[in-house]
């Protein structure tokens, strides 16, 4: 098989020919039918994640076909549709995956960082932690939910309750969190680059409120942020307009550090928390939803081996909503 291959962190990814892998006892054999190409990769690709294990095939949103499946796996899966997310493995046995977090466990494996991932023809994946992709979902349309989606989803979760909803950073996630918002009755006001105006015009296409530059205030003050974009400095700036008792969610694996703030921006009960990963449970929850909320994914697709043109455009801002690699 093909794949695109991760060995020095800050160099481009390696275009390599691999033996297909073979299923462990509770994996799937997967043809990768489409992977999204997430903000997190960039991370990877950077050298912003030092818990990567390299060399290694990125890639976490996939979207494939079972072809083969492990000795403790039922062949009933094989033909089938399945999504391949962020999370990979976990122990089962300590005290977070006993009480329902397992997106907290210390021994966690994480798809395209220490397992490998999507971007490449074949992969394998433990089939505990796999997804059935609704049939309505084109391949293309499915992929980015398995982590912009999904991520998005938790926050969302977090921040439920919350009528003036903040998004900052308007990216992959923010536009399927912002479809699912809307649907919900709140109301959106999203922040984009202050040059972005493109970003902002696309933000009220898809039902913001109000659209504008991270660094202005919003026309009503938020009882809620999510802050998908990997900016530190961005947390005062979302405190300041935050209503009291609001809460301002960090939905992103890394983020430049966030710059000493004054107290008063986090008097008044308000709170600043983070999104650790996913579990199983909110991908369950999710794409239940997803049944009687449906989402449009906005996608451009670049094949396998232009993946670090996909990556560097990412990188550039040049794409509205997300990027899906196609084998």
């Amino acid at each position: 098989m093909r794949a695109m291959v991760l060995r020095t962190p800050g160099q481009p990814l390696q275009w390599e020919e691999r033996p297909i892998p073979t299923p462990g006892a509770h994996q799937l054999l997967i043809k990768v039918l489409a992977c999204g190409v997430c903000r997190t990769d960039l991370h990877l690709v950077d050298g912003e994640l030092p818990q990567a294990v390299l060399p290694r095939v990125p890639g976490h949103e996939i979207v494939g076909e079972v072809t083969a499946v492990g000795a403790e796996v039922v062949s009933g899966l094989i033909g089938q549709r399945v999504g391949v997310p962020w999370l990979g493995w976990t122990c089962g046995q300590c005290v977070f995956c006993e009480s329902g977090r397992e997106n907290l466990c210390d021994q966690a494996q994480f798809t395209g960082c220490h397992l490998d991932g999507g971007y490449a023809e074949y992969t394998v994946a433990d089939e505990r932690f796999c997804f059935p992709i609704p049939q309505a979902l084109s391949n293309t349309e499915a992929a980015p939910l398995l982590c912009a989606g999904l991520i998005g989803f938790r926050a969302l979760q977090m921040a439920k309750g919350a009528r003036h909803l903040g998004l900052y950073g308007f990216g992959a996630a923010a536009h399927l969190a912002i479809q699912v918002a809307r649907r919900r009755g709140q109301q959106v006001y999203a922040f984009t680059r202050p040059d972005d105006s493109e970003g902002q015009t696309y933000a009220r296409s898809l039902g913001a409120e109000w659209a504008g530059p991270s660094d202005q205030p919003p026309p009503h003050l938020l009882d809620a942020s999510l802050i998908f974009a990997p900016v530190g400095a961005l947390v005062p700036q979302a405190l300041a307009v935050t209503v009291k008792g609001g809460c301002v969610i960090c939905a992103g694996i890394h983020m430049s550090d966030i710059p000493t703030f004054p107290y008063r921006l986090l008097w008044g009960e308000r709170s600043v928390r983070s999104v650790a990963n996913l579990t199983r449970a909110d991908g369950t929850a999710f794409f239940e939803e997803l049944r009687h909320t449906p989402v449009h994914s906005d996608v451009t697709v670049f094949a396998l081996e232009e993946a670090n043109q996909a990556l560097a455009s990412l990188r550039a801002g040049q794409i509205k909503g997300a990027i899906v690699l196609t084998p």
